[in-house]
């Protein structure tokens, strides 16, 4: 299926979105933080990223912008995917290019989902 890189500082997190996405037949490429998220991605041109908000650095907001802007992945859909739901949160993913944006806890349904709208754009 695709490629999805997961940018989360939580193994926790890690370790369920990867459990999901392997079990639909997705591949999983992962990173800790933003700035090594930034870096995965340019190396690897993932199909989507999933990327958590709230890490040490470079935070997902500032990833998310630096992936938007680049044109060697500016065509990569992001999904921001946070514990943040305030609708101020929501409205800056998207201005920073995040094309979705989903809260924690996540629904697996609603992750697939989204995952397969954005991939199908």
């Amino acid at each position: 299926m695709a490629r999805i890189l997961i940018v989360d500082d939580s193994p926790t997190e890690m370790y369920k979105l990867t459990g999901i996405l392997e079990k639909h037949g997705h591949e999983v490429l992962k990173a800790e933080n933003g700035a090594d998220g930034v870096a995965l991605a340019r190396q690897e041109k993932p199909d989507a990223v999933l990327m958590d908000i709230v890490m040490p650095g470079l935070n997902g907001f500032q990833a998310t912008r630096q992936l938007a802007k680049d044109p060697d992945t500016s065509a990569i859909p992001v999904i921001i995917v946070t514990t943040k739901d305030q609708d101020t949160d929501k409205v800056w993913g998207t201005r920073q290019g995040a094309r979705d944006y989903l809260t924690k806890p996540l629904e697996e349904d609603a992750l697939l989902r989204t995952l397969d709208a954005v991939l199908a754009r």
